[in-house]
């Protein structure tokens, strides 16, 4: 079984981030990927096993029935690779005696065929599994070797996973930033209403902000942010008139617009 260039062509563009791209874009491009172009594959799976949730892609909505069964059962032939890090061939399900109950569940959704491969990423195991409606499609020989489909399957699903990590982690950093940027501009703002309030200094400002903060178990940011909420939403101060008797009025008063 030769690589086409099809899969070629689709493995390598899931390396290439854009925005949106996740883990599970990944998983479902890999999944689709080797339903059109591996020969004889009818279907894919794909599954990260990582800490949280597992995460699973199918090509079709039958293959992902099947996985959940084989979770349900403790038994198959991706429990199997998962369990031991190598992949795992079947040749035949109608012929297979390792896992009945799986066996049974792949032949109902016209399963005849898998195999299965384990692939160490950093932080986990992507489980790639191939399925055909046809007994023996998959040969051994088409998954050892330099050239061959594993090998392609690890180098590209490795650097996909890698390189939509990498764009997550600087999307986070880069909201982390924007976030403490605007934190800092919030705190000198309530920092100024502090200092023409009270006279105090910058310092003593700052020091105020933190005792509250700490007092009422909120950060200095979020304490900062109701402070200069709270300033925002107070009445402006009118403009005012003096009175005869020297007192001032405002424009509210109702004699402020009476004739001297």
């Amino acid at each position: 079984m030769e690589t086409t260039s099809i899969l070629v062509r689709d493995l390598t563009a899931l390396g290439r981030v854009t925005e949106g791209a996740s883990c599970e874009s990944v998983l479902r491009g890999i999944s689709e990927a080797m339903a059109r172009g591996v020969p004889g594959c009818a279907g894919g799976t794909a599954e990260l096993w990582a800490d949280g949730p597992v995460l699973l892609a199918a090509s079709h909505s039958e293959l992902t029935a099947l996985i959940d069964r084989e979770r349900e059962l403790r038994e198959g032939p991706s429990r199997e690779a998962l369990a031991s890090g190598t992949p795992v061939l079947v040749v035949d399900v109608v012929h297979e005696s390792r896992w009945p109950g799986y066996c049974a569940t792949a032949v109902r959704h016209g399963v005849r065929s898998v195999f299965v491969l384990p692939i160490e990423v950093d932080d986990g195991i992507v489980v790639i599994g191939l399925y055909g409606v046809r007994a023996g499609v998959f040969s051994p020989a088409a998954f050892t070797g330099e050239g061959s489909l594993t090998a392609l399957l690890r180098e590209q699903v490795t650097v996909a996973l890698a390189n939509v990590r990498q764009f997550d982690d600087v999307l986070t950093g880069a909201a982390q930033m924007q976030e403490a940027m605007e934190g800092r501009s919030v705190i000198d703002q309530a920092k100024g209403i502090l200092m023409s309030t009270s006279g105090c200094s910058a310092e003593e400002a700052f020091e105020e902000l933190r005792k509250i903060s700490q007092h009422h178990q909120v950060k200095v940011a979020d304490l900062a942010r109701m402070l200069v909420s709270e300033r925002g939403r107070r009445p402006a101060v009118t403009g005012t008139a003096t009175r005869e008797d020297g007192g001032q009025r405002g424009q509210g008063d109702p004699d402020h617009r009476r004739p001297a």
